[in-house]
Order: C-alpha cells, then structure tokens, then sequence
C-alpha cells in the first residue's frame, strides 16, 4: 500500500514538474483603476519616488525600511532602492523613461529572491477622468513558472497593484 502512495504522489509531483516546465517563458500581471483626475495629476506620482510613500503599498509594511533616492529627482534616471524586513525585502527601481501617457521602470528584487523585471504605468485620458494601467512583466524562471500554475503570482502581486491604485485614486482625487 505504501508503495502505491509512494508512486501516485511520485507520478503526481512529476507531473506537474513536467507541466511547470512547458508554461511560458514570460509573465505579465497586470490591474487597472478609473481616476477622477487629468493625468498630469497623476503623473507626479508615478515619476518621483519620493512620492510613493503616500500611495505604494508596501511602504507602510516595514517603518523601518531604509531608503535611498539617487539619480534625478524624478523622470528617466531616478533610481530608488529599498532595504527592509521579509515582507518588502530588497531591491531597486530606475525609470527608464517617460512619456505623456506611459512611465516605464526597470525593477529589481535582491532579496528574498532574485528577479529583474520591468513596471509599466499607461494613462489613458477619458474626458475628465484617466484610466491608469500598472503591470509587470519580466522573464519566468521556473520558480515563477511554478507559481503561475498556482495563479500565486497573478493573485498575490494583482491584489497589492489594487490596493496602490486605490490609493492612487485617493490622492489624486483629492482637491
């Protein structure tokens, strides 16, 4: 009997290794949110670090994460790099580039694992409000691969975007 539990557990956890390993080579989550403000109000936001306090939310994980701000003061060359506790671990933005309606950053995770990834924020002006796009994507490797077939990484990271664009909107709603 044990030899059968042996060999289905076997089977299974080689089944899924063999399944992890044909998922794609990439990932992208991705959420977006409805603002009541014109872009230029929202782009502040999104291309000064030293605004991010008011809306990330994993900066309210760790009071005693250490900052460092270098580079531009904000735009293409602003460089943020964070060290904190298990729940925001360490690692480094730089914004690569901006445009009227996009603002891409290239992401980096030290710690508590190893991953270079790129964020991107659309904006997309409807009338009076502005409908703003966050992502990420970047490579899978097969940890990443592994927690996509769990839907870990899309549910995980998707529910933290939600709460930043919740804020998001707060502040820039504000009169």
């Amino acid at each position: 009997m044990l030899k059968v539990v042996l060999l289905v557990v076997g089977t299974l956890i080689a089944g899924l290794l063999v399944f992890t390993i044909t998922r794609p080579d990439d990932f992208r989550v991705q959420r977006e949110i409805e603002i009541q403000a014109p872009p230029e109000k929202i782009m502040p936001l999104l291309t000064d670090f030293r605004q991010f306090g008011q809306w990330s939310p994993w900066e309210q994980l760790d009071p005693a994460m250490q900052r460092e701000f270098s580079g531009a003061t904000s735009g293409p060359g602003a460089i943020y790099a964070w060290k904190g506790n298990d729940k925001v671990g360490q690692g480094r933005m730089e914004i690569l580039s901006v445009t009227p309606d996009k603002v891409l950053i290239k992401l980096d995770f030290l710690s508590p694992f190893e991953a270079h990834n790129t964020t991107e924020y659309m904006l997309t002006r409807r009338g009076g409000t502005t409908r703003l796009s966050w992502a990420m994507f970047g490579p899978a490797n097969f940890l990443t691969k592994l927690m996509g077939v769990f839907s870990i990484m899309d549910s995980t990271v998707g529910k933290d975007f939600e709460k930043g664009l919740s804020q998001i909107k707060a502040v820039a709603e504000k009169p």
